[in-house]
């Protein structure tokens, strides 16, 4: 079938307005919608490295006391591993649906408006917003401890607090933004983002591996009273679902080349193998190490050379500004393709646009960050009011739709037993999560330096 229409309009390399379907590897017209971003051009492989710094984030460095706290060894290694075999069905099941209906859905809300409609399609982005801003929170706040951390090593006057390191990794995390114009451009930087976890994981996990063998027996009993406990394990599940989802996979996969399902798999196979070790092994050996008393920033536990120790909170801090801006993008490519941000990325116009905006978006996180820096708790709330909702019971209710009249009985029956089954535990998370951040709200006072 050929392709029909107009000519895609291409400018600096991106395709800015197809309003017509166009001819792809499997014989199917697909029609792409517009974009001021660069879509249809990486290989999986870089996907699947954009999905990996996703997951491989400084974020890892406090799932041993996000998860494996609250959870102990049986739990935390059983939900660790249950939490990526069903996140990455949920995560196929919105993949195979990128090219339903005979249209390119390059954005989560385009994909669910397409299937229920308009009032879906505010709804989904109101839920992806807020997910994608919470987790650029809590980015920052990773920033600012790792730039404190490296700040008492080598003085204790304590002159300097964690809000003034948040600001200064707001900043420079809006430099990046600004420099960078779309999710494409990484390139590069996603290589070196990967050496950047490296360092911190490898340091992280050897440096706890010598002081778990140093150590005495360590303490691993679950702390807390009877009902804390509930509490804390209910939050510690919306943590294991947000260790494995980004709540941006159509964006992700909007910049694959075709075949974009077989290719976007094949990026999900490589984060939930290759990709996911790195994050099982830091998470497991810092619990090892520390016990009940691990740190919501593991590399705050280890003991070692100093040197060794700030080039680890270097590369976090470093790692965490080019994560910030995976997560930021769809806000980013929303504005741009809103205001006709087009052409040259260092054309005057374009670059004052990112100026303005961008710095305007990251000054806003910067602020929200400094005023409640809980770690832990913003990606319990996170995972509980948004990812549940956007991976787990929006991906299996859009497949039952979709796919209605190809499914059996008993396949239907499946997919109603997951929207059910998260729903409930998306509200129990909520509430759990907003417990925590009430009770630590009470203890610290706003821009606590914690």
């Amino acid at each position: 079938m050929e392709g029909r229409g107009r000519n895609d309009d291409v400018v600096d390399g991106r395709i800015h307005s197809v309003e017509v379907p166009i001819q792809i590897q499997n014989h199917f017209s697909v029609e792409i919608p517009d974009t001021a971003h660069q879509i249809s051009h990486d290989s999986w492989f870089q996907a699947g490295f954009v999905l990996t710094s996703g997951i491989n984030s400084a974020y890892v460095l406090g799932y041993s006391a996000a998860v494996m706290v609250p959870l102990g060894w049986i739990g935390g290694v059983v939900g660790l591993i249950l939490a990526s075999i069903v996140s990455f069905y949920a995560n196929s099941l919105i993949a195979k649906l990128h090219e339903f209906g005979g249209k390119r859905h390059i954005r989560y809300r385009d994909l669910a408006g397409f299937i229920y409609g308009k009032k879906a399609y505010s709804l989904t982005w109101g839920l992806q917003y807020v997910n994608l801003f919470m987790i650029n929170v809590g980015f920052v706040i990773l920033a600012g401890s790792a730039f404190k951390a490296v700040y008492v090593l080598f003085r204790q006057d304590n002159a300097m607090k964690l809000p003034h390191f948040i600001v200064i990794a707001g900043f420079a995390c809006g430099l990046f933004a600004i420099a960078v114009p779309h999710l494409s451009a990484l390139r590069v930087w996603l290589g070196f983002s990967t050496v950047f976890s490296l360092i911190y994981i490898v340091v992280a996990f050897s440096l706890a591996l010598k002081d778990g063998i140093e150590a005495p027996p360590r303490d691993y009993s679950i702390p807390g009273s009877k009902i804390s406990r509930i509490f804390t394990t209910i939050g510690a599940a919306a943590s294991l679902v947000f260790a494995f989802n980004t709540g941006m996979l159509p964006e992700i996969q909007a910049t694959v080349r075709p075949p974009v399902v077989e290719n976007m798999m094949k990026g999900l196979y490589f984060q939930f193998t290759v990709g996911g070790l790195p994050l099982f092994a830091v998470t497991f050996i810092g619990y090892w190490a520390y016990g009940s008393d691990t740190s919501a920033y593991l590399l705050n536990n280890v003991s070692g050379p100093v040197w060794v120790k700030t080039t680890a909170n270097i590369a976090a801090i470093l790692q965490t500004i080019i994560s910030l801006h995976i997560f930021a993008s769809p806000t980013y490519e929303y504005l741009d393709t809103k205001y006709g941000v087009k052409g040259s990325a260092l054309a005057p116009r374009n670059l004052s646009f990112r100026i303005l905006v961008r710095g305007g978006y990251i000054a806003v996180t910067t602020l929200v960050a400094a005023m409640l820096p809980f770690l832990g708790d913003f990606m319990s709330l996170t995972g509980a009011i948004s990812t549940f909702p956007l991976t787990f019971i929006l991906a299996n209710h859009m497949y039952l739709v979709a796919k209605r009249n190809k499914l059996t009985s008993l396949q239907k029956k499946w997919h109603w037993l997951n929207v059910l089954f998260f729903s409930c535990l998306s509200l129990a998370a909520a509430v759990a999560a907003v417990r925590l951040i009430v009770m630590h709200s009470s203890t610290y006072n706003v821009f606590a330096d914690v």
